[in-house]
């Protein structure tokens, strides 16, 4: 019973994160109350609070499910024997190659209108500091170590990486260069960030970035 409630919760916060970004892309974010999602949602302030803590939320919510991402790459590798940096670049050469939103490198019209929103908002830049924030503390805890100022460093940076290759590629594809022409840099950058990485990091990496 337990796991049919919380598929309900499940179903009725991807509605109401649905709802408010249709909103947002229409109007903008900042000109869209939570009163005004709530009512369109059919449902109470009280309700949508108890669902979405702040109005940010709403918007994140499609992101949600990555905040852990690179610490369940992380814990995945370490389980096959993979070197934790290896892991983490096949990763995000996969997305690429997926044309995973997360990447930045997607030019369907309501993503990239999505991704625009996304950084070009303060308010949910922000958000997405805290969002960060707490991927590079599981980061962290997936690297392990004898040192945890080390592992929190690393994570640190991967994160970083993983946040600047992103919006290098939201920028190209904002500024009109079609996803296919973006690829191939999005690709050599994604190998040259983390080669430089694994120069600095113990956490291993083939050193040709291949």
């Amino acid at each position: 019973m337990s796991g049919l409630r919380e598929r309900k919760k499940e179903r009725t916060r991807q509605t109401l994160s649905e709802v408010a970004i249709a909103l947002f892309l229409e109007k903008g974010f900042d000109a869209v109350s939570v009163a005004e999602v709530a009512a369109a949602a059919e449902v109470s302030k009280p309700t949508l609070f108890r669902y979405f803590p702040a109005k940010e939320d709403l918007a994140l919510y499609r992101f949600a499910d990555h905040e852990d991402e690179p610490a369940r790459v992380v814990a995945r590798a370490r389980a096959a024997g993979v070197p934790p940096l290896d892991a983490l670049r096949d990763h995000v050469l996969d997305g690429l190659e997926r044309r995973d939103p997360v990447t930045g490198l997607n030019d369907v019209p309501a993503v990239l209108a999505f991704l625009r929103m996304l950084y070009g908002t303060p308010a949910l830049v922000a958000r997405m500091s805290a969002f960060r924030s707490r991927s590079e503390e599981l980061l962290a805890q997936a690297l392990g170590g004898t040192d945890p100022v080390a592992a929190r460093l690393a994570a640190a940076q991967v994160v970083a990486v993983l946040r600047v290759l992103a919006e290098e590629n939201v920028r190209r594809i904002t500024e009109g260069e079609p996803v296919e022409e973006v690829l191939p840099g999005a690709v050599a950058a994604t190998r040259l960030a983390f080669r430089r990485l694994a120069e600095g990091l113990p956490y291993g990496a083939d050193p040709n970035g291949s």
